[in-house]
């Protein structure tokens, strides 16, 4: 059997289940309840009855207890009427037996003593249930004499089986109804409540279609969450996907010059020339870096994103890797690197991410340092987000960055001394990466005397 797939129909189904289960569970209860008011009615009844016959019971003649001809019920004069009476001794000595008994064979308890009462239910010979109450009574006859008798009263139960069967009947039809309306009125609810998931199925076949380009506004505060997430995945998807087309544009464009410098040197009879053969070095040098440049500017925009269903990074375990890698190359220079991270600071964002922007920092900090580094993590809050961001801050001693270069050198291509190794685009990589997650970079002054840089990654929310 497939599952269900449909939500509401789960829903309807699982609300049908606890209907039936509560209603018969009151059903059972209401049926306990009843049998037991029509047994308590039933006993009041025959104790009525058993009092009515001692009361009209007499002594007759030749010493016997016989109930006078005008009883109050005349049912137990008249046979197969379904009540019965009967009086007898303890001693089970028959004194009088109604009428109605005829062809029973009802056997009435004998042996109680006197102020006793048993209460239950005899058979019939030909099977019928019957209640039955038996009375002990001391009776005192004419003579002074004192005998102890029982008086007992049964009645048919099938009267009480009737009603029984009559009230079970009206009891499920009125539940049965009571479940059918309550269930149309869950599905109708139900039908409304879900409305804003249906409405989110319709607009993303409409985005999927083409005709929208991201999810409408007025969901319910419960999947708000959902929707802004969704619509976040979208942007950043349809960004991504432009920055990808940029990229290719950029890096055909960049390719063109060197390409036709490098046909033109193929074609010419120059090429076994000494400036020929260091021109074309040159050429291939120059599409070497488009290429690199061109490839981190597409890894930055293809990790950089929302965080969305990234798992958290932790960022001391990256900057200590960084840290001994970097302090391995430049083993040579007695280099310092602090680390000053506050515990359990995360990045909610792609792994990749946090490892361009660390590495880029460090590697500009350890080329124009003198001696130290200081790293500073600290969590970033920002105004209408559920999770914190990330501050990450990168000083060193050196040289520092004058303010009228700090906007240049985050250029692509800019570098500030010829003579230091690089392509020059590791800052612009560090700040195409967190505009591209929503923050952004500035240079500043250290208080070591060097360029105090500051990214902020704020978390998306």
């Amino acid at each position: 059997m497939s599952p269900i797939r449909s939500l509401s129909t789960r829903l309807l189904a699982s609300v049908s289940v606890v209907l039936v289960l509560f209603f018969g569970l009151t059903i059972f209860a209401l049926d306990l309840v009843f049998r037991d008011l029509s047994e308590r009615t039933v006993h009041n009844r025959l104790e009525t009855q058993v009092m009515a016959l001692i009361a009209a019971t007499d002594e007759t003649d030749k010493g016997k207890l016989e109930p006078g001809q005008l009883l109050a019920e005349p049912r137990f004069n008249r046979p197969g009427s379904g009540l019965y009476g009967e009086i007898r001794r303890t001693d089970g000595t028959l004194t009088w037996r109604s009428m109605s008994t005829t062809g029973t064979n009802l056997s009435f308890p004998i042996g109680l003593r006197p102020g006793e009462r048993k209460f239950g239910t005899l058979q019939l010979e030909d099977g019928t249930d019957v209640l039955a109450l038996s009375i002990g009574l001391a009776w005192e006859f004419d003579n002074g004499r004192k005998r102890n008798m029982v008086f007992s009263a049964a009645e048919t139960l099938e009267p009480y089986y009737t009603q029984l069967n009559r009230f079970r009947v009206q009891l499920f039809s009125w539940f049965g109804v009571l479940l059918v309306l309550l269930l149309a009125a869950l599905a109708i609810l139900f039908r409304e409540v879900l409305k804003p998931l249906r409405r989110i199925e319709h607009e993303i076949e409409a985005i999927e279609a083409g005709s929208l380009s991201e999810l409408g506004a007025g969901y319910p505060r419960e999947l708000e969450g959902v929707t802004s997430n969704l619509n976040t995945l979208l942007r950043s998807e349809r960004e991504r996907l432009a920055r990808y087309r940029n990229t290719l544009g950029n890096l055909a464009h960049s390719l063109k010059t060197p390409l036709a410098v490098m046909r033109n040197l193929l074609a010419s009879a120059e090429l076994k020339s000494v400036n020929a053969a260091r021109e074309l070095d040159e050429q291939v040098g120059r599409m070497d870096d488009i290429v690199g440049y061109q490839l981190k500017r597409a890894a930055a925009a293809a990790s950089a994103g929302t965080g969305l269903g990234t798992a958290p990074v932790d960022v001391i375990e990256v900057l200590q890797q960084l840290r001994a890698a970097l302090l391995k190359v430049h083993a040579s220079r007695d280099l310092e690197c602090r680390l000053d991270i506050t515990s359990g600071s995360k990045y909610l964002g792609d792994r990749g991410d946090m490892m361009e922007v660390s590495g880029n920092l460090l590697d500009n900090a350890f080329k124009w340092c003198r001696h130290t580094i200081q790293v500073t993590v600290r969590p970033l809050t920002t105004p209408n987000t559920r999770r914190e961001g990330l501050l990450l801050i990168v000083e060193d001693d050196g040289p520092g960055i004058a303010e009228e270069e700090r906007v240049h050198v985050l250029e692509r291509g800019a570098r500030l001394d010829e003579r230091v190794t690089g392509q020059g685009i590791g800052l612009s990589v560090v700040k195409e990466i967190a505009q591209a997650n929503g923050g952004s970079v500035s240079i500043g002054t250290s208080q070591l005397g060097g360029a105090r840089v500051e990214v902020r990654l704020p978390a998306g929310g």
